[in-house]
């Protein structure tokens, strides 16, 4: 395996019990990546920005295998500026299972985390996974991955019943993936593996450690967009767990059918309230069942999976529009001017200007508040001043505030006693900042 390190690994500590300050658990968290470079960012910032509580993000180790992209350069870009972060290189893909290795070999915290390059957790999230190793019988957590695919297509309904499901079997018998967290307790895990986290779950659970399902440790991914990458993740996933039980002797709880159609049973609210859904879970019922053929043929041919064909359709997540303003780390403050012509009765008394400016703000709360999140907060501030409080980076708050612009402007609104009928402007300034004191950054921005 070549590699290229960047930043010096430190000496371990003699002592390798949880070191704690005060109830802090230190963690080392690992980003496997393979050209990233729509996502790599966006991952890493969020992993740093975590609130924590009882949990102390010691380093972001990097492994970037055989990226063509510009992953690479992006993570040392970041790692330049922040000491945390640690980049290492594999020339050539070797597989996921490679990578974890390598990053196993650096980390040097008594628990790690492992979390793809396409995932983004929600702001507490690590420390809802990592607060129960205080726990010493607990040995791997996982948390809960939420597709961010539009539930009313064909595919987005397949990916968020497939979670869903995964959910509610994963409250019953663990099945971890996507985010996990686990005692640095063994030196890697099989090179061949498809399947890393049931690999690992393998590992920890024959040491005799518990393995537990935090649904409160959210995160955000997405599921493919084409049958065709469907098909393509599915088969691997189920020659993976196949292999898996045969090599670690370790059988993945979803591998039995039975339990899956219990919890699709009790997921008939979303699985088969309407006709349409009816139809698409028996689309996804037989996909699966497809791919799963497709997947044992592989098994049985010896096909190896190790090294993952990429599903394209998975990649990006800003295509998952306003969904991702929830996985976002960072605040934006809009503030609204609201503004009507000049007219020959204005022209002496520019406080009436302003009290009707004001009377066309309240007028139009209601519907522009309608248009909004229900976390995001909408509210009069000043004589013809409004302001929106949102949890979105700048260029979501871009996309919000020339909606709320736009529907102005195309507004007609009475005031007065006389109900007079005004068609109002709107000008707008916006301010982005990350939620974190010490990684603030700001944009100030107007508009016209």
């Amino acid at each position: 395996m070549a590699g290229k390190i960047i930043h010096e690994r430190q000496v371990l500590p003699e002592d390798w019990q949880i070191q704690r300050d005060g109830e802090h658990i230190s963690c080392s968290v690992g980003i496997m990546a393979h050209n990233e470079e729509a996502n790599i960012s966006r991952t890493i910032y969020a992993v740093l920005e975590q609130y924590c509580l009882s949990v102390r993000i010691e380093e972001v180790i990097v492994v970037a295998s055989g990226c063509t992209d510009r992953t690479i350069p992006l993570v040392a870009e970041i790692a330049r500026q922040e000491p945390r972060v640690r980049l290492y290189t594999q020339e050539k893909r070797e597989g996921k299972a490679s990578a974890i290795n390598l990053f196993l070999k650096q980390a040097l915290s008594p628990v790690v985390v492992l979390i793809g390059a396409d995932v983004i957790p929600e702001a507490y999230a690590l420390d809802h996974l990592c607060s129960p190793f205080k726990n010493p019988e607990i040995g791997m957590v996982g948390g809960r991955p939420i597709p961010v695919n539009d539930p009313d297509t064909f595919m987005g309904h397949a990916v968020h019943l497939l979670w869903r499901l995964h959910d509610r079997l994963a409250r019953i018998h663990p099945k971890l993936g996507e985010v996990i967290a686990f005692r640095n307790v063994i030196a890697g895990i099989p090179i061949g593996s498809a399947v890393d986290e049931i690999s690992i779950q393998a590992l920890i659970s024959q040491l005799g450690y518990q393995l537990i399902y935090e649904p409160a440790c959210v995160v955000y991914n997405k599921g493919p967009l084409t049958i065709g990458d469907f098909l393509k993740q599915r088969r691997r996933i189920y020659a993976g767990h196949l292999q898996a039980r045969r090599r670690q002797n370790y059988e993945a709880p979803t591998m039995k059918t039975g339990p899956i159609m219990r919890q699709l049973v009790a997921c008939h609210d979303f699985a088969v309230s309407t006709p349409r859904q009816v139809m698409w879970t028996l689309g996804v019922v037989i996909l699966e069942g497809y791919a799963r053929l497709q997947g044992y043929y592989d098994y049985l041919r010896k096909r190896e999976h190790h090294i993952w064909q990429m599903v394209d359709s998975t990649k990006a997540l800003e295509t998952g529009g306003h969904k991702v303003r929830r996985i976002c780390n960072t605040c934006s403050v809009l503030v609204f001017r609201f503004l009507l012509e000049d007219s020959a009765e204005y022209a002496f008394s520019p406080e009436r200007k302003e009290r009707d400016e004001t009377d066309v703000a309240r007028k139009l709360l209601p519907a522009l508040r309608s248009k909004m999140r229900k976390e995001d907060k909408l509210t009069i501030s000043g004589p013809g001043i409004m302001t929106a409080v949102i949890r979105a980076e700048q260029q979501g708050a871009e996309l919000v505030a020339k909606r709320i612009q736009d529907e102005v402007q195309a507004t007609t609104v009475r005031i007065g006693l006389r109900a007079r009928e005004v068609k109002p402007t709107v000008a707008y300034s916006s301010l982005t900042f990350a939620l974190k004191a010490r990684n603030v950054s700001m944009t100030l921005k107007g508009g016209d």
